[in-house]
């Protein structure tokens, strides 16, 4: 078991024990997506230990609270700040990026996902796997997880781009180190901070916290880190920003309920009171200008 949690046994772990490493994570400056990123393999753990009987009856992970400590949501990137973002990496790893930015798949969504799935002609990625960083490969979450995803131009470019540089086609792995092997996230962060003008160096007075971050550029010239989850995010933004309705993107964003959509981006949705009643009057006052509807005798 995790040090943090002082070597207990899995059945000895308690939800307060769990929130507490949370909560030590994000006091130390890491970002709630970078938690839960942290806890999923102890999630993973739970899950399997729960499904196998081995003594095991409550998941102290589920129902945590993770902020990050200055109470601000997760990073979005605007429009342009993505596009620079995807450029400056890797040529081999624009894609990933690309739609993780465009199509707001999952980090594991983004680990399974075969060339079978995309249907580049009809401008749409069928998602129905994920990777778990302890099981391999899986099945979607939820029934939302399967679901259709539309490819936007910029990200269809990239997309045949890099099926035309891997040669890569069917059910072989689209962003996998080979066509069965799905990427290293770690190894894809590093590269990506790098090519942002970023690192990674350990941290010494707070070893189970995880590493932080130095320049390698100079701070005018480096790019505003970011990551996937939080590209994911940026997708969010885009639709809302360009329109999509609230239904449309609870499905494109694999959201079991409504509802979760709009805890999450309700914020970014545009409208309030004085929007809300400015419309509403000016829809009354249209019908009320209009003759009344008269039944035929």
């Amino acid at each position: 078991m995790l040090p943090a949690l002082g070597h207990k046994r899995l059945s000895d772990v308690r939800r307060a024990d769990v929130q507490e490493l949370a909560d030590r994570l994000t006091a130390e400056g890491l970002g709630a997506s970078t938690v839960q990123n942290t806890l999923d393999p102890l999630r993973a753990i739970y899950r399997r230990a729960i499904r196998r009987d081995e003594g095991v009856t409550i998941n102290p992970t589920k129902g945590l609270e993770l902020r990050r400590p200055d109470g601000k949501r997760d990073r979005i990137a605007s429009p342009a700040e993505a596009a620079a973002l995807i450029a400056s990496v890797a040529e081999d790893e624009r894609a990933l990026w690309a739609t993780a930015f465009y199509a707001g798949l999952r980090r594991g969504e983004l680990r399974a996902l075969r060339w079978s799935r995309v249907d580049l002609d009809a401008r749409v990625i069928h998602v129905s796997r994920g990777w778990d960083a302890i099981e391999g490969e899986q099945d979607t979450k939820s029934a939302a997880g399967k679901r259709r995803v539309p490819i936007l131009d910029p990200l269809a470019a990239e997309l045949a781009a890099h099926k035309a540089r891997t040669g890569r086609t069917d059910n072989a792995l689209v962003f996998g180190r080979t066509a069965t092997a799905p990427f290293n996230p770690e190894t894809m962060r590093r590269n990506a901070l790098a090519a942002w003008g970023w690192r990674e160096v350990p941290n010494p007075d707070y070893p189970d916290v995880g590493p932080k971050m130095l320049h390698v550029k100079a701070r005018e010239s480096a790019l505003a880190p970011i990551t996937l989850h939080e590209a994911r995010h940026t997708c969010a933004s885009l639709l809302i920003a360009a329109g999509v309705n609230p239904k449309a993107l609870s499905l494109i964003m694999g959201h079991s309920t409504i509802a979760m959509t709009f805890d999450t981006y309700g914020h970014l949705m545009p409208g309030g009171l004085d929007e809300a009643r400015a419309a509403t009057d000016a829809y009354l006052a249209q019908l009320t200008d209009s003759p009344p509807l008269r039944l035929a005798a």
